[in-house]
């Protein structure tokens, strides 16, 4: 399976803020849309960096409460890796398990973000996956018993 697959059935949509939003307003927007990341985009469709609860409680934990107060450009992952629509989700799970991330944003060919792809996407696609093969087995089990 691909990961346009994905895209096709969650859908393109990708919450973005611009760089300047403090890490107040960042929380509010990962509350609001129940996400656990947001891409950092100046204009919706360039990637500039990514924010994570994960980067916000390492912040926290390092420069206090002030960091509220500070943009998301401050605590972000500048250095995004992302994929293709036309990379097979194999490599999706291969790269999130190495590098220890759990969202990765999908650039088109054109190169403008084209959607997101969690871990639990890919979760939900293997346990699919699963399931589809333990029906056919099952199939397959009862004709030959008759």
């Amino acid at each position: 399976m691909r990961i346009s697959d994905i895209i096709r059935s969650k859908g393109k949509g990708v919450v973005t803020v611009p760089p300047d939003t403090d890490v107040r307003t960042l929380l509010t927007v990962l509350a609001e849309n129940r996400i656990g990341a947001v891409v950092v985009s100046p204009d919706g469709d360039t990637i500039s960096g990514i924010v994570s609860e994960r980067d916000i409680v390492r912040a926290l934990a390092a420069r206090g409460a002030s960091v509220l107060s500070e943009p998301v450009s401050a605590i972000m992952t500048a250095d995004v890796q992302t994929c293709a629509p036309h990379q097979h989700i194999d490599e999706l799970a291969a790269a999130m398990t190495l590098g220890r991330f759990r969202h990765m944003p999908v650039v088109s060919d054109a190169g403008g973000l084209d959607g997101i792809v969690s871990i639990g996407d890919v979760v939900k696609i293997r346990i699919t996956e699963l399931e589809v093969e333990r029906d056919s087995l099952s199939s397959y089990i009862r004709t030959a018993a008759t």
